[in-house]
Parts: structure tokens; C-alpha cells; sequence
């Protein structure tokens, strides 16, 4: 048997450190047993998926090291690679388990579910929906059907009784099928959720290790069904540990910077990247801290994974970033790195335009374009006192400005404006007047390129990062001031 794992991310934003670190794992278990590494893209959310997202995760894994052996851009025998692609697929397996009573049509609408789940609540009841919840008395069903209602295709799943897993790392996992829902495979536009297309794909694809996340756990049992109704074998599972911040909460955008992109973006060297990653949850057998990918490939064993959740921690990979830098390269390595970063002909002929027209000296370009060329600004407090608007409605703000950003799907000067001037007008404020603390946030200055302009030319990563660093200098948000702005932002949303 030939060894082949998977990695299979959704095209819906930045590249996530998270997908990374599985993808790492899945390449070092499949080469380390001389297997095959696939990658898939679970492009199904149509409504989020983006051909610029899926782009983006092919370059930042590339850029990491990781190499995959087929893929949607190096073609292979198991294609298509895109979910999107293989609807046609789907339709047929879902068709074949409703004709053999595993799954069933279900035509309830939103407002319907939200009743019974509601009802299920006040009970006191575990809230999985089973079929039987959701079933239509005959005549109603026929009418539905009949005038061409809109419907889902929901797998049957058992009342009772518990459902045994097994994990490589984990042993036996029970879970009570109580818990588990009569989850949707086929979604009223005809695509699949995850659920069926995962099965599905991994089946025809020959994968026979599945290495995925720790939140996956709970959906292993309709995973683990679905083999048994299409009378496959599942391939063996493994549930790494999530990614924690330094807090031990689950890693996530708004306490960690969580993009590929902004590491790389920041100036970290993509070696010690794929290095810290390697340490998340496993150890080289002598310990050591430092290692290349080939090493870990070589004396990679599952079983060395800890369940114990890795912490993500932005100062440990600073400072093994810096040991890369003062080991790894010499003067001409250094200076070839500090030119695919940022001192390129691409990037630098987009900040061109922004510092012509400003300067009269050459000697005035650093001070003026550095903001390109830099981390997080130096900044505290104090830089804000031009700016006239209360500390609360200035970090009101520059939250919903991060929140509105986190949405953008395309990232351009024009949607970005956008933004702006819908954010502006909900403030009450003159267009000069909103960005003035935007403009100090992202470039570190009030005097500087247009900030619009710099925040196209930054990129999502770094400019929501910086946005959130001056949030974090005014003090931040506290949880109690969080959950209030939320509700704001939802109702403005």
C-alpha cells in the first residue's frame, strides 16, 4: 500500500499558519513512509471562494517548502483537483444514498429548524436534529416536493448508542450519537458541504491517512457512517492538536497574527518558519530546537506529536528567525534576502509613484517611504493627540475599520475605499477627518504617501495588523467593550 495524505484548504481569505502546520505534517508522514502528498481545494463556499485566495495558498505553502505531488496546478491522476469542479460527482453519491434509505430530501425552511432547535433547548435536550425531528407528515412532504420547494439531502443518522473512533494518537474515541446531527450533504444550490465532498474525494483520491485538525473530532462519526453506507474503507485518522495562543485559547487573527502572508510580509525567513511550525506539538528525537525541513522529514514518527495544544508564540519564532539570520547567511545570502522581500523590482516600482512626486532630495525617499520597508509602527498613545475624537470612538473606529477589512474578498485601492466611505459615513465624518487616525495606524505618521494607497500596497496581513497594534496601544478592547461592539457592528452590517 502506497501512503497518501492530503491537505485541503478552503480558498476564503488569507492563508491560515494553521493550514500550514497540518500541511507540514501530512508532507513529512507521506515521505517519511516514501508516499504520495495531494492537494485539494475545497472551493465550495461559492459565495467566499476566490481564485486570488487559492492562489495565495499555493504561493505561501511554496514558499514554506512544501511541495505537493498533485494538485489543481500540477495536475495528476485523481482530477479534478477543485471541489468546485467535481459537483457532478457529489450529485451521484448523493443520489445513490438517498435511494438506499441512508440519506433522505428534507424541505424545512430556516425559520422551521430554528423552532425545533428552540423547542429542543427549552427541553433540555441535546440539539442534534435526528431525522425524525425533521420529518414532514406524508401529504405535506408530496405538496412541498410538488411545487418545487427548495430542499437539502441530509444523511440518515442513528438515535443512540455510541460511536467508536480510532486515532493514531488519540487510541479510541467514544462519541455519543446523540450528539451527532442528520448533517446536510447536499446544500439547496446543489454543492456538497464538506462532509460528503470530504468523503467522498479522499475515497477516489486513494488517501489512507487522514492528518487534520483536533475540531474535527465530532464530525468523524458522520465520516465514519458514510464510509459504511458506500461500503468503503475509511482511511486511518489522526487528529493533531490546534494551534493555542500564548493565552491557550485557539489561535485566531484577533490575538495572533495568523497569516502566511504576514510573516512573510514582516521579514521572517520562510526556513525558520517551517522550523517553528515543526515544533508545534513534536520534537526532534535529540531536541533540538533548530532543524530544515529535510531533517524533520527524516526522523519524522507520528507518535512524537503531544497532545498538549502547542502554543503559537510570536517572540519564539522572532528569535529563531534571528538565529536563522545570524547562522544561516552570510553577507550575500542576507542581502539576496533582504531583495526577495522587499527590496524587489515588483514592490518597490509600486511605492515609486507614492514618492516621486514627494520628494526633492534622494536623501528624503527613507523617511518618507519607510513605512513600506518596516514592522509594526513605532507608536503609542501620544501619536494620537492631533486626532480630534474621543479615545472610545477612536478605538470604535479602528475596530470596525479591521472588521470590515477582514471582509474584503479582493484586495484593491477601490474596494478599499469602499469601506472607508461607508465606515466614514456611519461616523458622521468628513473622509480627511476618519483617516486620520487610519492614516497614523498604518504608516506611523501623520504626514506621509496616501495611506489608501499604502494599504493597498501593504496587503490585508500587515495593514490589519498594524490597525490592530494601534488598538492595542490605545489601550485595546476588553471583552465586556467587545461583545457591545459587535452587536453595533452586526446592525451596521
Amino acid at each position: 500500500m502506497t501512503v497518501r495524505t492530503r491537505i485541503a484548504p478552503s480558498p476564503t481569505g488569507d492563508p491560515h499558519v494553521g493550514t500550514a502546520y497540518i500541511a507540514l505534517f501530512n508532507l513529512c508522514f507521506a515521505r517519511q513512509h516514501g508516499g504520495e502528498f495531494v492537494l485539494r481545494i475545497e472551493d465550495t463556499d461559492r459565495a467566499r471562494s476566490t481564485p486570488e485566495s487559492e492562489q495565495m495558498i499555493l504561493d505561501s505553502l511554496r514558499w514554506l517548502g512544501i511541495e505537493w505531488d498533485e494538485g489543481p496546478d500540477v495536475g495528476g491522476p485523481h482530477g479534478p483537483y477543485r471541489q468546485s469542479e467535481r459537483g457532478d460527482i457529489y450529485a451521484n453519491y448523493a443520489q445513490q444514498l438517498v435511494d438506499a434509505g441512508h440519506a433522505f430530501k428534507c424541505y424545512r425552511t430556516a425559520e422551521e429548524l430554528d423552532e425545533l432547535r428552540e423547542a429542543r433547548k427549552a427541553a433540555g435536550m441535546q440539539l442534534a436534529l435526528k431525522p425524525a425531528d425533521l420529518a414532514l407528515d406524508a401529504d405535506e412532504q408530496a405538496r412541498r416536493e410538488s411545487e418545487s420547494w427548495p430542499y437539502v439531502v441530509r444523511m440518515d443518522v442513528p438515535t443512540e448508542g455510541v460511536c467508536v473512533l480510532e486515532d493514531m494518537l488519540r487510541g479510541r474515541i467514544d462519541v455519543d450519537w446523540a450528539q451527532v446531527d442528520a448533517q446536510i450533504l447536499l446544500k439547496s444550490d446543489g454543492m456538497p458541504t464538506y462532509h460528503l465532498a470530504n468523503v467522498v474525494d479522499d475515497h477516489l483520491m486513494g488517501i489512507t491517512h487522514v492528518l487534520r485538525g483536533e475540531e474535527w473530532i465530532n464530525s468523524a462519526p458522520k465520516h465514519q457512517l458514510l464510509y459504511a453506507y458506500l461500503g468503503w474503507e475509511m482511511p486511518t485518522l489522526c487528529h493533531m492538536p490546534l494551534l493555542r495562543n500564548p493565552d491557550k485559547s485557539k489561535l485566531s487573527k484577533r490575538k495572533n497574527p495568523t497569516s502566511i502572508n504576514y510573516y512573510r510580509r514582516m521579514g521572517f525567513l520562510p526556513q525558520a518558519v517551517t522550523n517553528y511550525l515543526g515544533r508545534m506539538g513534536w520534537s526532534m528525537p535529540d531536541e533540538r530546537e533548530k532543524f530544515s525541513l529535510a531533517e524533520m522529514t527524516d526522523a519524522f514518527d507520528i507518535q512524537r506529536v503531544s497532545l498538549g495544544g502547542p502554543v503559537f508564540d510570536l517572540e519564539k519564532l522572532t528569535w529563531l528567525n534571528g538565529v536563522y539570520i545570524r547562522e544561516d547567511l552570510d553577507d550575500a545570502a542576507f542581502l539576496q534576502a533582504l531583495r526577495e522581500w522587499a527590496f524587489n523590482e515588483d514592490y518597490v516600482k509600486q511605492i515609486l509613484p507614492q514618492v516621486r512626486p514627494r520628494v526633492e532630495t534622494l536623501s528624503q525617499v527613507a523617511p518618507l517611504a519607510g513605512h513600506f520597508f518596516s514592522g509594526l509602527p513605532a507608536i503609542d498613545e501620544a501619536s494620537f493627540e492631533t486626532v480630534k475624537l474621543e479615545k472610545d470612538t477612536l478605538v470604535k473606529l479602528l475596530q470596525f475599520l479591521v472588521w470590515r477589512l477582514e471582509a474584503v474578498p479582493a484586495w484593491h485601492k477601490e474596494a478599499l475605499l469602499e469601506e472607508v466611505k461607508a465606515l466614514a459615513a456611519y461616523f458622521e465624518l468628513k473622509m480627511k477627518a476618519f483617516l486620520a487616525p487610519v492614516f497614523i495606524a498604518v504608516t506611523g505618521s501623520s504626514a506621509s504617501t496616501s495611506v489608501m494607497d499604502a494599504m493597498a500596497i501593504l496587503g490585508s496581513d500587515v495593514t490589519r495588523a498594524r490597525l490592530r497594534h494601534a488598538i492595542s496601544v490605545l489601550g485595546g478592547v476588553s471583552k465586556k467593550q467587545a461583545k457591545r461592539l459587535e452587536k453595533e457592528f452586526r446592525e451596521l452590517s
